[in-house]
């Protein structure tokens, strides 16, 4: 019988962004990264993938929509990275996901109005 191998290496769990949002995550067993900044979160996504790491990535609006180059790799390769963005704790009410665009975008604008 032909046994397949299996990668057993632990997907990290890690949270960036304010102190409070970051707090919570903890609770609930994430490595955090309180107050981060664009750097930081470069940095890490950068240590993610030259060490071949698997994470899910848990990062504040504000940070989620930079720029750096790490971060739009994870944006757009997915695999073992995952990036996923959060509301801000101040403001979850106007919070816009970018998905909702591209859903207007395709469906028209009244396709996200509440019935």
């Amino acid at each position: 019988m032909n046994q397949q191998t299996h990668d057993v290496t632990a997907t990290r769990m890690i949270a960036l962004g304010g102190a409070a949002l970051t707090g919570g995550f903890n609770l609930i067993g994430f490595e955090i990264v309180a107050d981060a900044t664009p750097q930081a979160l470069e940095q890490l996504l950068a240590e993610l993938f030259t060490t071949r790491q698997k994470a899910l990535v848990v990062v504040e609006e504000e940070l989620a929509r930079g720029s750096g180059p790490w971060l739009k790799r994870a944006r757009n390769e997915g695999g073992r990275v995952v990036v996923v963005e959060v509301p801000p704790l101040r403001a979850p009410a106007s919070y816009r996901p970018p998905v909702e665009d591209l859903v207007e975008s395709i469906l028209g604008p009244s396709a996200l109005e509440e019935r």
